[in-house]
């Protein structure tokens, strides 16, 4: 029987850690499994980091099919949100490729572990709508104290430039730039006198 490919990712959040235990416990266990070590991940860096390059080289070799399954000793080695674990589980998924988390004994090569990620989408998906709506009920809350939510309006005097500018035809990125207004704002009100204009030519 042919030993499985495994690679191993191990991370901590500052250098004042030791990432020696990790390695240790995970080669201990793939000795332990027959599994052939064929890859490591190191890497110095926060857990909450939606980008981590180690993480992203590991999933990059894991669509090459460079190794069968991903090690680490425990989930929070691979993040700290829920939805983005969620994510990153289903990648692996789609990939094909298995990941076993030694401190929560999942191992998705057997029916259990893969029930396990399987509930941890479900979670994330319970915390995503949670979060949507703990924002609008602080927006409502918001709103009925007298709060405005969103930015300020623009001032009258920065639309009518923007206006006067456009009548010369002055391109919306450069008003933009010549004014120091958002782009979306310089977009909006040249949209609007765009209109106008073209109303007036065909009245």
């Amino acid at each position: 029987m042919t030993a499985r490919r495994v690679a191993l990712y191990m991370r901590v959040s500052t250098t004042a850690q030791d990432l020696a235990p990790q390695r240790l416990r995970l080669k201990e266990v793939a000795e332990r499994a027959g599994w052939e070590v064929v890859q490591e991940y190191v890497e110095t860096i926060s857990g909450a980091k939606s980008s981590r390059p180690e993480l992203d080289r590991m999933m990059a070799d894991a669509r090459r099919r460079r190794f069968d399954m991903v090690a680490a000793v425990d989930v929070s080695r691979l993040g700290r949100s829920l939805a983005g674990l969620a994510a990153l589980f289903e990648e692996f998924r789609q990939i094909g490729c298995d990941l076993y988390l030694d401190r929560e004994a999942v191992d998705t090569s057997t029916p259990a572990g893969r029930a396990l990620l399987g509930m941890a989408s479900v979670f994330a998906a319970f915390e995503r709508d949670m979060t949507i709506e703990r924002t609008k009920a602080g927006m409502a809350a918001a709103r009925a104290r007298g709060k405005r939510i969103g930015r300020p309006p623009a001032s009258d005097a920065v639309v009518a430039s923007i206006r006067a500018l456009r009548a010369k035809g002055m391109a919306m990125d450069k008003i933009s730039k010549e004014l120091r207004c958002g782009k979306s704002l310089s977009m909006r009100v040249c949209q609007e006198f765009d209109r106008e204009r073209q109303q007036e030519e065909h009245a």
